[in-house]
């Protein structure tokens, strides 16, 4: 029980560690173009995304697939831009089915970008190549990336039902707020000669 509780506090760190604050940010804009009601939606998307990261730190500690840090740490300020300037584009449109998909599908990808990002140190703490371990980690990550969708969402219910903000205004200021806290990342994980 005591490696459930190691593992699992490890995933929960993981994410809600403010030095290395690059999953909070994917996560509040993922957040962003979505209601307190759509909290079902949120759900799907961010175990899509835990899948991916899960999935990536498999095929990290098995051997099967190797990234290079630089492209992954140039990878992941991007999938936040990605996603920032997405729900900037499609403020206040309706998503149909096909769009909902694509972004199932883009969600999970950036997931496995992101679990590339964590594998190295990853793969020197579970070095034995267990399942059990991985299970328990990703079971924190889920945990803490819910807290993170349940207090965005309240955030955003109190503040457009006591300031009035419609749901528009609320997608083009946090995202535009996660963009500018992810663009000095982007410049400083650049990868190509400047």
């Amino acid at each position: 029980m005591d490696q459930f509780w190691l593992y699992y506090k490890l995933g929960l760190e993981h994410v809600l560690d403010w030095q290395a604050y690059d999953h909070v940010l994917f996560i509040i804009a993922l957040c962003a173009a979505y209601a307190l009601s759509s909290w079902k939606k949120m759900l799907m998307l961010v175990t899509l995304f835990t899948v991916g990261h899960s999935a990536s730190l498999l095929l990290s500690n098995f051997d099967i697939v190797q990234v290079a840090a630089r492209w992954i740490e140039f990878l992941i300020p991007v999938s936040i831009i990605a996603t920032a300037i997405y729900n900037i584009a499609r403020a206040g449109a309706g998503a149909s089915e096909a769009k909902k998909t694509l972004l199932y599908l883009i969600t999970l990808i950036f997931g496995l970008i992101h679990g590339f990002g964590f594998a190295r140190y990853y793969n020197q703490i579970n070095d034995e190549r267990e399942i059990a371990p991985l299970l328990e980690f990703a079971l924190g990550i889920e945990t803490a990336q819910v807290i993170i969708v349940l207090g965005v969402l309240l955030i955003g219910f109190g503040i457009k039902t006591m300031m009035r903000v419609n749901q528009r205004d609320w997608i083009l200021v946090v995202s535009a707020l996660v963009l500018g806290m992810t663009l000095p990342m982007l410049i400083e994980n650049w990868p190509f000669g400047i």
